[in-house]
């Protein structure tokens, strides 16, 4: 199945974090913030007087693009379909969790939440610190039961209310309850939770109608205004003002883009909406970058369409729908594309196909390097998953694929998308043994037989040359390679015919299909020179 693809673009690295109370950004300087404060001083640095003749863009003022002298008005309209969200629930207490509290409820242990694995953020939360899962509370044996709590945000898309919020605020709720500026609390009912873009809808219990908004049905623009309107730290009916910051932005894990604002939001907006000037829902607030744990003007959003396609489908059938390829991929990269005969690195490689699943049916092989989709060309893996996300499960598309060397075109009916991921099983990792080593020294590499490192199959790498290109592909002692070029390897005799082969075609890179502890990728790796 479709995994965790990377991004062409830069991923957003560094602190990420749920806007919901209790969960807390350990302060982590990160590369990105220390290259903002160099190119700070590079801009003084080359302030130095030239003569040159400047050039201005010319425009003609627009009166409707001027900052309003205030938003009152419209957040007079907005601000009464916006809901404060609490809930409770029970966790079991884990083995190696001795009572502690503050996580949302449905966490995992230590006050972790419980994620998808291709959860926005998920890899943040398995390496926060232990000091920031929550605090210490009376202790419990494990398997009893203990209260969690948490709060979020979210806004009425209907006069019935039907209300929008964030999938990780109610996870594992059993009991949810709104409230419209602090008052008036209402029970309400989880109609569907799609985790993917983690989003969730709800129903308020009763007859009553209420004030609602609806999402923008015209794209904004970076710059434009925008108003967050949300519940931050339990704060109900907080308004924030800013702008849209940047589209398309890449928060480290799964196909959907998000959009960046810099109006202030914190813990607690998660699920809650930044409206345009026109009081239209643009975004469904759902994280933070921050060092601090607080705000510091960088706030991601699910964009108005993504959420009302998702929200429609949970309205309608109580889950989301999307088509499945059944395959692993990963961006192709330079070397990749050196190594496979392909002019420019485009597309999506094909890592793994799924036993059984659509993939296999209609052909597709690892190593394809898949280059469109019905005609529509893919950029990136990214791209692909959220092309094939779209179309209807059993759905038949044309993939065309660079294989051997050339363009070819095969037929796939899309599957159905599984709501749950199985497990993947776990590769035993072992030390190499220290005798009968063969050196790859054009890859920057030192092999034994598998039987000597405890495996099967292919062969196991003994050592990885510091510095290498193997090494910064991020190579390690006790990978398993399962092929180079394409060719299986059980010995590492083989596993250097295949370089040298490589080698004699002029091919820049070697393909190696390399098993880590939990998972397969293809890695290309630059042939030394000499």
């Amino acid at each position: 199945m479709i995994g965790k693809p990377s991004s062409s673009r830069p991923a957003i690295s560094g602190p990420v974090a749920h806007l919901a109370p209790g969960n807390v950004a350990a302060a982590v300087r990160s590369p990105r913030a220390r290259a903002v404060a160099l190119l700070g001083a590079g801009v003084l640095a080359l302030s130095v007087p030239v003569s040159i003749n400047p050039v201005f863009a010319q425009f003609k003022p627009d009166a409707t693009a001027r900052a309003p002298l205030s938003f009152a008005d419209i957040v007079e309209r907005v601000k009464p379909a916006v809901v404060s969200i609490s809930v409770t629930g029970e966790q079991k207490v884990a083995k190696n969790q001795k009572g502690e509290r503050g996580g949302p409820p449905g966490g995992a242990p230590g006050g972790l939440p419980d994620l998808p694995e291709d959860h926005p953020l998920n890899e943040f939360f398995k390496n926060l610190p232990k000091e920031f899962r929550g605090q210490p509370g009376t202790p419990g044996q494990p398997g009893a039961q203990k209260p969690v709590q948490g709060q979020g945000s979210g806004f009425v898309i209907s006069a019935d209310g039907f209300v929008v919020t964030n999938n990780h605020v109610i996870e594992g709720a059993g009991k949810i309850q709104v409230s419209f500026d602090e008052q008036n609390k209402h029970d309400a009912d989880l109609v569907g939770t799609d985790p993917r873009t983690d989003l969730a809808l709800l129903k308020i219990k009763g007859n009553k109608t209420f004030p609602f908004l609806k999402f923008a049905d015209k794209p904004a623009r970076v710059g434009d205004w925008v108003i967050a309107v949300g519940n931050p730290f339990g704060l109900g009916g907080t308004v924030t003002a800013g702008i849209l910051s940047a589209m398309g932005r890449d928060i480290g894990s799964g196909p959907y883009d998000f959009i960046q604002i810099d109006a202030a939001v914190n813990r607690g907006n998660s699920g809650g909406p930044t409206f345009n000037l026109d009081g239209e829902v643009i975004g469904v607030n759902t994280a933070i970058y921050s060092p601090s744990g607080g705000n510091v003007g960088i706030a991601f959003a699910v964009p108005a369409k993504t959420a009302n396609d998702v929200i429609m489908q949970l309205k309608a059938t109580g889950a989301v729908s999307r088509g499945w390829l059944g395959v692993k991929i990963q961006n192709v990269d330079e070397d990749t594309a050196a190594s496979i005969g392909l002019a420019d690195p485009r597309g999506a490689f094909v890592t793994e196909v799924t036993a059984g699943g659509p993939a296999v049916a209609g052909g597709l092989k690892t190593q394809d390097a898949i280059l469109q989709v019905n005609g529509e060309k893919i950029a990136d893996s990214r791209d692909l998953a959220r092309k094939i996300a779209e179309f209807a499960p059993n759905t038949t598309v044309d993939v065309k694929v660079w294989r051997n060397n050339s363009e070819q075109t095969v037929k796939v009916k899309l599957g159905t998308f599984p709501t749950s991921k199985e497990e993947l099983a776990k590769v035993e990792q072992s030390k190499p043994a220290p005798v009968g080593q063969t050196s790859l020294t054009q890859l920057g590499l030192t092999l034994l037989p598998a039987r000597q490192g405890g495996g099967k199959e292919g062969v196991v790498i003994a050592e990885v040359e510091p510095g290498s290109d193997a090494a910064q592909k991020g190579l390690k002692s006790g990978d398993i390679i399962l092929e180079v070029q394409g060719q299986p390897v059980a010995t590492p005799e083989e596993a250097l015919s295949g370089v040298k082969k490589a080698a004699e075609l002029g091919r820049k890179a070697v393909l190696l299909h390399v098993k880590s502890a939990d998972n397969k990728r293809f890695v290309a790796v630059q042939l030394k020179k000499g």
